[in-house]
């Protein structure tokens, strides 16, 4: 019998079983912090050690590169240079392996090109232009997403049914599915979606093929198994099929990219796929105290759709450390400003800015806290995205209003003058460029005298006189409603709402954000000022910077110290995702909950804002429901007794988590005061809610409990 290789006894107990357990299906649920990449890793290397196979007969599956190089590089140091052999790398690059091998049975010669995103939106534009389709109208880039969604769930055109096609661009969608299926054929390409749905195409019409790989890989292992889609599920089905040896690690509770594709599902149905397969819990956290993972354990446990575990910390020795803190504030300036006097504090104690991070629901909250940030020069970088003021639809509108300030400001001119698109070409703008240079004048003075085809000095003159209203009105107007005409009047804002990709939304709530801003400022010349020095303190960046980033970006990383801003119904969860989904959107909304908390090593503050300005007004906010599913006996709630919102943590629960409790009524007619509105007349009441006539601000719906009689 041979003797157990010695990097076995670094690891507990259930880690030892998940790596030891090597025959037959087995599924790791493994939480947060609890050493999944090194129980993964060490199933490798055992199996090797072991001699139970050879290295190009394993084949480990990761979600990224980098996951994949960490494997590989921990691997090399355990087993030495064999480690190479090993079938180590994402979904798509092992599906590039195969094809590279079996492509010519699927249509592909061996030097087939792999297209980024920017190549298939080109070439399903192309297509639609060639079919006389509208791509103002019809986005390609909303075609697109809809195609690889269809490839996510293994479908190739053949298999898209009538009932199934999308109603986008009048039902046509499935043909040019089609259409771009035969020219990626000719052009000798595939795209991303391909990688998956070629292989398993492959090993479908070509059984001697799946056998052969089914006879080569011995043992399977599957990293963040909770975010397989439908075609890769589909793909490591067949394959495991040869040997049945599959291990696959992953965490039901932190499913939280359903609108890229997964489906929880997967990881749910895995013992009913697998009748034989065991399943094994890792629930020793390494990472955070006593009271940060009671919090996400409650959380979590109010969801159905779940495997079920309780994480705990790995020394039962261990102090539980500081309660999890959940603070409210009267609104989002209040609240960012709070929790950077938080983060100054937490500086002071010790804790290193890159320890800290700020996690936010939607990327346009990110706004206030930036603003503070840059006022208290606190250096910070934002993860996943770009800061605020740099965001591509920011800068168009903030060329948009320098225009309008400014109508010969060329750079602003060339930015916008073709977002949305107006069907001014490249040649156009050359020659309107160069009649400016050989007369000495600005662009938009050059339109008229500029020899232009038809189409485009109509378009331009058009353009022109727009850009001429909006400086006739920036004399009166103030900035925000400026903007929001501006907005709209130039089809900007209509551009977005009309995209349908993933990151449209986030865009529209920004260009919303930037109406907030505005409100702040007098005039369009203060705000424009403004919004071109804020990145001077980027000149000088610290090595050490406050990390701030969304919850989704969030997945994968820790910190000593996680704030959670904005845990109001309606942002967290989301509106949206509650809409679209129903009780699944729910659940996952409070899985995203449940990984920004599991974030944290020591310190975790949660806040909501009483108030928001939403499109420019004020909007009361109810608590998330989710601040009610936190366990008392680990909450610090002791900052609403300083806001004067609530006396004890029961105030904060919500109407549908607690009995009725009696309320001050406010009958129609009563005058009333309200903190951040002022005073006004209620003019009708339902239950908690009553809607006011406030003298300032208008009609609002508000709690009856935050207004005083008068």
């Amino acid at each position: 019998m041979m003797q157990e290789p010695e990097f076995l006894s670094v690891l507990n107990p259930e880690q030892k079983e998940a790596v030891t357990t090597t025959e037959g299906p087995v599924l790791v649920l493994s939480g947060a912090g609890t050493g999944k990449t090194r129980v993964l890793t060490t199933r490798i290397a055992y199996i090797l050690a072991m001699h139970l196979a050879h290295p190009w007969q394993v084949l480990a599956v990761t979600f990224t590169n980098k996951a994949a190089r960490e494997m590989g590089d921990r691997l090399q140091q355990m087993v030495g240079p064999i480690a190479s052999s090993v079938w180590l790398g994402t979904f798509h690059r092992i599906g590039v392996r195969i094809l590279r091998k079996y492509g010519g049975m699927v249509g592909l010669q061996p030097n087939f090109v792999v297209l980024d995103s920017d190549d298939q939106e080109r070439l399903l534009k192309n297509i639609l232009k060639q079919y006389g389709v509208d791509v103002k109208k019809y986005a390609p880039s909303i075609m697109l997403d809809i195609i690889q969604r269809w490839k996510d769930r293994g479908l190739a055109p053949e298999a898209v049914t009538r009932a199934e096609n999308s109603e986008f661009c009048e039902g046509r969608t499935l043909d040019f599915y089609k259409l771009y299926q035969q020219r990626l054929q000719e052009l000798n390409a595939v795209d991303f979606g391909d990688l998956l749905l070629l292989p398993l195409q492959l090993f479908q019409k070509n059984p001697e093929i799946l056998a052969e790989y089914q006879g080569q890989f011995h043992y399977i292992l599957v990293d963040e198994y909770q975010d397989t889609n439908v075609a890769q599920y589909m793909l490591l089905r067949l394959l495991a099929k040869g040997y049945n040896n599959i291990c696959c690690v992953g965490d039901d509770d932190q499913s939280i990219y359903s609108w890229r594709g997964a489906d929880v599902d997967n990881i749910l149905n895995f013992a009913q796929v697998f009748p034989d397969a065991k399943i094994i819990r890792l629930e020793r956290n390494y990472r955070s105290t006593g009271h940060i993972l009671a919090a996400a354990a409650s959380i979590i446990s109010h969801n159905v759709g779940r495997l079920g575990k309780t994480l705990h910390v790995a020394d039962e020795g261990a102090q539980s450390g500081n309660l999890v803190s959940v603070q409210g504030f009267w609104n989002g300036t209040q609240e960012a400003e709070k929790v950077v006097e938080q983060i100054e504090d937490e500086l002071h104690k010790g804790t290193p800015l890159s320890h800290m991070a700020i996690l936010v629901r939607a990327s346009f909250q990110t706004r206030e806290f930036e603003d503070v940030l840059i006022h208290a020069g606190i250096p910070y970088k934002i993860i996943g995205g770009f800061k605020f003021y740099e965001r591509e639809e920011i800068r168009d509108a903030v060329a948009y209003l320098r225009l309008a300030l400014n109508p010969h400001d060329d750079l602003a001119f060339i930015r916008v003058v073709n977002k949305p698109r107006r069907g001014i070409g490249d040649t156009a703008m050359q020659t309107l460029q160069t009649t400016a240079i050989q007369n000495g004048t600005t662009l938009i003075e050059s339109i008229e005298n500029a020899d232009l085809k038809a189409a485009a000095k109509k378009s331009l003159t058009a353009f022109k006189n727009l850009v001429l209203s909006w400086y006739e009105k920036a004399q009166a107007l103030a900035p925000m409603p400026l903007l929001q005409e501006i907005m709209n009047q130039s089809g900007y804002l209509m551009m977005w709402q009309m995209d349908k990709s993933p990151e449209a939304e986030g865009r529209i709530e920004n260009i919303h954000e930037l109406y907030n801003v505005l409100n702040d400022f007098e005039s369009v010349q203060d705000f424009v000022e403004y919004a071109s020095l804020l990145n001077e303190n980027d000149e000088q960046a610290s090595p050490e910077q406050l990390v701030v980033m969304t919850l989704h970006a969030s997945k994968g990383l820790e910190f000593d110290t996680v704030f959670l801003p904005g845990w109001e119904e309606g942002l967290f969860p989301h509106q949206r995702a509650m809409e679209e989904a129903g009780e699944k959107g729910l659940e996952e909304e409070r899985r995203l909950a449940y990984v920004g908390i599991t974030r944290a090593r020591q310190f975790v503050f949660i806040s909501y804002a009483s108030n928001r300005r939403v499109y420019g007004q004020w909007q009361n906010a109810l608590p998330s429901r989710f601040i009610d599913e936190l366990p008392e006996e680990h909450i610090d709630n002791k900052g609403n007794n300083r806001m004067g919102l609530a006396a004890n943590f029961a105030d904060v629960r919500m109407p549908w988590a607690r009995e009725k409790q009696a309320i001050n009524k406010r009958r129609v007619g009563q005058r009333v005061h309200h903190e951040t509105f002022g005073d006004g007349v209620v003019i009708r009441e339902n239950g908690e809610t009553v809607e006011v006539a406030f003298n300032r601000v208008g009609i609002k719906k508000i709690l009856a409990r935050f207004l005083e009689n008068i």
